[in-house]
């Protein structure tokens, strides 16, 4: 029984010995010939995507500098003001949605063209309407209108306005060179000249005409100058007879004016011979 024991105690190391063994060689021949699985992108895939990188990286360097180009040549900065310059003209365009063209404007060198419904000027602070015009009228909203031309301003038609005023030290002076100057008004006209003379010119006829009321001329002093004297057809100049200095004033049936030498009574039927050349 010891010895068949012993033998069986041996065979059972031994059996444990083989097992051992061969678990041992199999780990070794698992570990000398591991079983890869590659992960991730390899032969012309992975030069295929390197290419794009590169290419991607390459058009954002070009549209960078490109757009750094294009707003130094256009000066575009924060600070400075937006300037378009042209060899011909800058043409700004508005259209509708359909498309249609509603507004222009065109700055060539010669003029500043616009075309729209209605073009406005208005004041930066208040807002306010300075200049507006469209198909019916202009309306010019400012406090003041100066025109500091040579020849003045220049109207083609009617003009109406409340005030008409000279620069301090300067005369108004209104004039048409070739037709008539016609001022009217509801309520009356009134010119006034606070500092100085009042003339008024003409190269035919001044014509003062009230039909319901009268001409007041209100004066220390009046003269009608250059008025012509008439003489009586009967009376011959004597040298011997004094100078006439004192006239009275007559008037013709067409409203000439005329002189004749003042005596006791009127004398102006006697004179009235100049009344047959007016």
């Amino acid at each position: 029984m010891d010895r068949s024991g012993n033998l069986a105690t041996e065979e059972l190391k031994m059996t444990r010995e083989q097992y051992i063994l061969a678990t041992q060689q199999n780990s070794l021949a698992r570990t000398e010939n591991p079983q890869f699985y590659p992960v991730g992108i390899y032969g012309w895939r992975k030069r295929c995507l390197y290419f794009f990188v590169l290419l991607l990286l390459v058009t954002m360097i070009v549209n960078l500098a490109m757009t750094i180009w294009i707003l130094k040549v256009m000066n575009f900065t924060v600070d400075s003001p937006l300037v378009l310059q042209s060899d011909r003209n800058v043409t700004v365009n508005a259209r509708n949605h359909m498309g249609q063209l509603t507004g222009q404007l065109t700055v060539g060198a010669d003029a500043v063209e616009a075309q729209c419904k209605r073009f406005e000027v208005r004041a930066s602070e208040s807002g306010k309407v300075l200049f507006s015009a469209d198909e019916d009228e202009i309306v010019i909203g400012a406090d003041r209108l100066k025109v500091t031309g040579t020849e003045g301003a220049v109207f083609g038609h009617s003009v109406e306005t409340p005030h008409i005023r000279a620069e301090p030290s300067q005369d108004l002076k209104l004039e048409s060179p070739t037709r008539s100057l016609v001022m009217e008004a509801p309520r009356g006209v009134q010119i006034n000249a606070a500092a100085g003379d009042l003339k008024a010119t003409c190269r035919k006829e001044l014509h003062l005409q009230s039909t319901e009321g009268e001409i007041f001329l209100n004066a220390d002093t009046i003269r009608l100058g250059n008025l012509p004297v008439g003489s009586s057809s009967s009376s011959s100049p004597s040298s011997s007879a004094p100078r006439q200095t004192i006239y009275e004033i007559c008037i013709c049936p067409s409203g000439k004016l005329y002189l004749s030498p003042a005596g006791a009574g009127s004398t102006c039927q006697s004179s009235s011979n100049i009344c047959l050349w007016s």
